[in-house]
């Protein structure tokens, strides 16, 4: 039996104890604009086409979720040093960085601890 996929990943949702705070930080990080329509307690960072990936939406949940983040965005670029220096400089914490001959990898936590990773790839 063969299954036809329709999905399309539209959004991420990222729970947020200041949602307009930390949208700013990952519209600057991602070049992307932060949404101006935004409804009460949530606001959106949004997608500027179709290969700049989902648009991001945070939220301010009534009560603080029981479980960590589990969702890591993922950022590539050709220009890690560079990358590191600015999502720093925005409020990022590099945590870690691993380096394999083909990846090198940073793992940072956002303004509000998330975990997201910078990746760059490495020709062998």
């Amino acid at each position: 039996m063969t299954t036809t996929v329709s999905l399309s990943f539209a959004a991420l949702t990222i729970d947020s104890a200041d949602p307009a705070a930390l949208a700013d930080f990952w519209g600057k990080a991602l070049g992307r604009p932060v949404s101006p329509g935004a409804v009460a307690g949530d606001t959106a960072v949004d997608a500027t086409g179709p290969d700049s990936g989902p648009r991001m939406i945070l939220h301010n949940p009534p009560e603080p979720g029981a479980a960590e983040n589990r969702i890591h965005p993922v950022l590539l670029t050709d220009h890690h040093d560079e990358e590191t220096e600015r999502l720093t400089s925005l409020g990022a914490r590099p945590l870690n960085e691993t380096k394999l001959p083909a990846v090198r990898q940073t793992t940072f936590a956002d303004p509000e601890g998330n975990e997201f990773y910078l990746v760059t790839w490495q020709p062998e």
